[in-house]
């Protein structure tokens, strides 16, 4: 079994919102869910002991909170959508996600980051920071170092929490390295997913605060307006942290062929994700069991970006396991997180060198964050 880097999960969110111990083991956190009815309870995927068994060293481990959609005129059409849960001019849809402000957003934020920093005072996990943390905590796993702390970077889906871009310098000093300019609609920087609309000006000015405090910008969820404004305005590293090949699932949450390619110039990486109705078209959310897809068709959407891209040096793993959903919206063989190394075989089988295979699983994320993080 491979080491493994998984760029999408949201542990402390799962903690925070849904009452998750993370140090529980995956039959533990099912058990105690056994008597609830809302959606994914009892049927989580991820824990830190489940990390472990599935050999995830590193992870992008996220702080995810919006502020209340606000109209902004730069925005053209604001988001109807059905996937995120959030509506303009409505009231809060997602008591999980959503909140009357970004000040409340900056707090709920900044709780989020206290429970990975107890984890890490605990010893199970450790904030990679630079290059060169990146590249301690990896010699520990791969030394099989007993007991190495699950290393993680500090990722920002959606940067609601940032109150004013100059803010971005003290998110980054508590360790922030990636982020994302806005998550479903509308955001105060710009578009995301669920309709298309550019980065406002005040987007521009925070992608100029990451530039210069050294923040890499992460282009999932996006606007697709939003997206090309953001490579113009933005020369630092950029990466898709999770998303799956629009062309084999048409939806504007998804990553189109050009994209791919935009992200390859730049030298970035792409996560495939493990949301059902991302990986097979007809996904019905209301009867879940309708048609499901597998870890087959999800390595269909990893082939097909790889094609685009012309290598295998730029596709590699994002699960977004947890992300508000569960083994109901999962591929039908999939479990728990430890199941992702079923792709070893099925890529194994479709002709991708042990070489290849590693990048997906590791030395891709590993290549570009070594490039991307400060050195330490």
């Amino acid at each position: 079994m491979r080491l493994l880097i998984d760029a999408h999960l949201d542990i402390s969110w799962n903690a925070n919102h849904f009452d998750r111990d993370q140090l529980l083991s995956i039959d533990e956190m099912r058990a105690r869910e056994a008597h609830m009815t809302g959606k994914g309870r009892g049927l989580c995927t991820v824990s830190l002991p489940e990390m472990r068994r599935a050999r995830i060293g590193a992870c992008l481990a996220t702080i995810l909170c919006r502020a209340f959609p606000t109209w902004s005129p730069e925005v053209s059409n604001p988001v109807q959508s059905t996937t995120g849960g959030r509506r303009l001019g409505e009231i809060l849809l997602r008591e999980d996600l959503d909140y009357c402000n970004q000040a409340v957003a900056y707090a709920q934020g900044m709780g989020q980051l206290a429970y990975y920093k107890l984890l890490e005072t605990q010893g199970h996990m450790a904030m990679i920071k630079t290059a060169a943390d990146l590249d301690r905590i990896w010699a520990q796993w791969e030394a099989g170092v007993p007991d190495a702390p699950l290393g993680y970077i500090l990722s920002m889906e959606g940067c609601d929490p940032i109150v004013e871009p100059s803010q971005a310098e003290e998110w980054f000093e508590a360790g922030l390295r990636t982020a994302c300019l806005a998550h479903y609609g509308t955001s105060r920087y710009g578009m995301g997913t669920g309709g298309d609309g550019p980065i406002t000006e005040a987007g521009r000015q925070l992608l100029k605060e990451f530039e210069r405090v050294g923040m890499i910008v992460d282009l999932v969820h996006t606007a697709d307006l939003a997206f090309q404004q953001t490579l113009d305005a933005f020369s630092g590293p950029v990466f898709i942290s999770h998303g799956n090949s629009r062309t084999l699932v048409d939806h504007d949450r998804q990553i189109s062929d050009d994209q791919v390619r935009q992200i390859v110039a730049r030298g970035g990486v792409i996560g495939a994700v493990c949301d059902a109705w991302m990986i097979i078209p007809g996904f019905d959310m209301k009867d879940t069991d309708k048609i499901k897809p597998t870890m087959e068709t999800l390595a269909d959407h990893i082939d097909h970006m790889c094609q685009i891209a012309g290598n295998a040096k730029h596709i590699a793993i994002g699960s977004d396991l947890d992300g508000g959903f569960g083994t109901e919206q999962c591929p039908s063989d999939l479990n728990t997180i430890t199941d992702l190394h079923k792709l070893e075989d099925i890529l194994d089988a479709r002709g991708y060198s042990a070489e290849d295979i590693d990048g997906v699983f590791y030395a891709n994320w590993l290549r570009f964050f070594r490039e991307s993080l400060p050195k330490g």
